[in-house]
C-alpha cells in the first residue's frame, strides 16, 4: 500500500484575516505540519490542492450579482454565492506561510464558468491532474486534512471514495465554514457513512512502506 497526506487548500484567503476566513482555520496549521513532517520521513508523497481562480470567476458574488452566502444557480448547478478569494496570482492564493513545504500542488476551480470544490473533480465532472499524479505514485490510500470540513474537504474525501481510495480523515487537521452550526458535524457523518475513517491525529499510526 502506498499512502499519501492530501493537503485541502490552505490558503491565506480561507484562513483567519483571509478574504473568506474559517474560524480557527490557524489551529490546524500545527496538527498539518507534524504529518507532513511525518509523511515526508516515510517518504511518502505530500500534496497540497489550491482554489486557483480567475478575478472573473462566476462563484463570486461580485460577477454573478449574488449575495454572499446566498444560494443561487451557475450554469444549472447549485451555487453559494462567495466573496471574491483565491485569485490567480495574489497573496490570498498562496498556501499561509506557516504550513510546511508540500511536494506538490494540484491547481482547481480555473474555469471561471463553475466552481470546484473537490479536488478531483469540478462541480461540472471534469477532472483536475490529482489522480492522474496518484496513479502515477501508485497511491491507494489517502490522509486528507484542511480547509474546509464542509465544503472543499468533504467533497475530495467523497469523490476519493467514489473513485476507490481507502480514506482517512484527521478530523483536528480540518475546520469548517459552518455557514449552518450543524455543517461540519453533518460533512464527517457523510463522509463516514460513504466508507471514510474518521480519527484523531492522536490516534493515528501510519505503516512504512
Amino acid at each position: 500500500m502506498n499512502k499519501a497526506l492530501l493537503i485541502v487548500d490552505v490558503q491565506n484567503d480561507f484562513c483567519e484575516g483571509g478574504s473568506l476566513e474559517v474560524k480557527n482555520s490557524l489551529d490546524i496549521i500545527p496538527v498539518i505540519n507534524k504529518l507532513i513532517d511525518k509523511f515526508k520521513q516515510l517518504s511518502y508523497p505530500v500534496i497540497a490542492t489550491k482554489d486557483w481562480h480567475p478575478s472573473n470567476h462566476k462563484s463570486f458574488a461580485s460577477v454573478s450579482g449574488g449575495r454572499i452566502g446566498e444560494l443561487g444557480e451557475l450554469n444549472g448547478i447549485p451555487q453559494i454565492w462567495w466573496p471574491d478569494h483565491c485569485i490567480q496570482g495574489t497573496k490570498g492564493a498562496e498556501l499561509h506561510p506557516d504550513l510546511n513545504t508540500v511536494d506538490t500542488v494540484i491547481h482547481k476551480g480555473s474555469d471561471p464558468e463553475v466552481d470546484s470544490y473537490s479536488g478531483f473533480f469540478s462541480a461540472s465532472g471534469k477532472p483536475t491532474l490529482l489522480e492522474e499524479l496518484l496513479k502515477k505514485q501508485k497511491v491507494d490510500t489517502l490522509y486528507i486534512v484542511g480547509l474546509a470540513t464542509d465544503y472543499c474537504v468533504k467533497f475530495t474525501v467523497l469523490d476519493a471514495l467514489y473513485l476507490g481510495y481507502k480514506v482517512i480523515v484527521i478530523k483536528d487537521g480540518c475546520q469548517g465554514v459552518n455557514i449552518n452550526p450543524e455543517d461540519s458535524k453533518l460533512a464527517f457523518s457523510k463522509m463516514k457513512e460513504k466508507g471514510a475513517e474518521i480519527i484523531s491525529s492522536t490516534k493515528l499510526e501510519i505503516q512504512t512502506k
